[in-house]
């Protein structure tokens, strides 16, 4: 049976919301999405490439003008009027909104070295307004029903056949990854995952051409340097804000300070830590991080 990534994609969907709004979000169930409980006559369409192993999966996320109006709104700040019509800033608002989800995805994924699913990485490919009659209901639209604080908002979401053995919670049935599936999508004429951007192309060549990481081979590879950097935190700006800054600013992050900063290895995330002082240097104290074999297929050597 194929790992379920269906938690992950609920959780990392109203985390990142949270984080980017500074509102509430609970995800109280997601099911078949059906047009007429949408009362929204636009949506905003959000196409995303979801590549792992020899594997493209690709998926559509809809966010009505109910729901895309108040993301604006919110994501600016709560200033202004809020809007009764989707516009191109609000489009362009949802785009960097899913982005960010699809990030994280992808990040929570890599760090639970799910073994059939390896190293996942997300890419938008295009946004666009489209009218509600023209989504695509049926057995693959999902429609996620949200509380945020008090109020209800929709997000729904078009899996396509390749990622659905991964999200049976979500569909409500259990669907076996057969041979047959995997042969079909590797002969499929979608590109291939490509290996993270991370890696050095001398990583990449070695790696390339060793088919397991024994300990043998793997001792090929210890001589490459890799950056380790760590994350105090992260936070969305709009462009007008940054421009704005001057010397002195004071810039506020999401992270708070009880919170473990993110070990990161050539940009992906592998682990979390403290910050400590070592001989009146900054150093770091490990929490939390996967075992060798999880580090190996997060940094694109598993």
């Amino acid at each position: 049976m194929a790992s379920d990534l269906s938690n992950i994609i609920k959780e990392e969907l109203s985390n990142t919301l949270e984080q980017l709004l500074s509102k509430s979000f609970t995800i109280n169930s997601a099911k078949k999405a059906v047009a007429s409980d949408i009362s929204s006559t636009q949506s905003i369409e959000v196409a995303i490439t979801f590549s792992f192993k020899d594997q493209v999966s690709n998926w559509k996320f809809y966010i009505p003008t109910s729901s895309a109006t108040k993301f604006e709104y919110l994501m600016l700040g709560g200033m202004g009027d809020l809007k009764e019509h989707i516009d191109d800033e609000i489009a362009d608002a949802i785009n960097e909104i899913i982005s960010n989800v699809c990030g994280s995805i992808s990040t929570s994924i890599n760090a639970q070295g799910f073994d059939d699913i390896g190293s996942i990485k997300s890419e938008v490919l295009k946004s666009s307004i489209i009218e509600i009659s023209a989504l695509p209901f049926g057995d693959n639209t999902f429609d996620f029903d949200i509380s945020m604080d008090d109020e209800k908002v929709s997000v729904l979401i078009n899996f396509d056949d390749v990622i659905l053995p991964f999200i049976s919670e979500i569909t409500g049935k259990e669907v076996e990854k057969s041979d047959e599936t995997v042969e079909s999508n590797t002969s499929s004429t979608a590109p291939a995952a490509e290996a993270p951007s991370a890696l050095s192309s001398e990583v990449s060549s070695v790696a390339a051409l060793l088919n397991d990481t024994s300990a043998k081979n793997l001792k090929l590879l210890f001589d490459i340097k890799l950056r380790l950097s760590v994350r105090l935190g992260r936070k969305i700006f709009l462009l007008k804000d940054i421009l704005r800054w001057d010397i002195g600013e004071i810039i506020e992050l999401e992270q708070m300070v009880n919170e473990p900063l993110e070990i990161l290895v050539n940009g992906i995330k592998i682990g979390e830590g403290e910050a400590v002082i070592v001989e009146g240097k900054f150093g770091l104290k490990i929490k939390n991080i996967g075992n060798e074999t999880t580090r190996l297929s997060q940094i694109g050597l598993g």
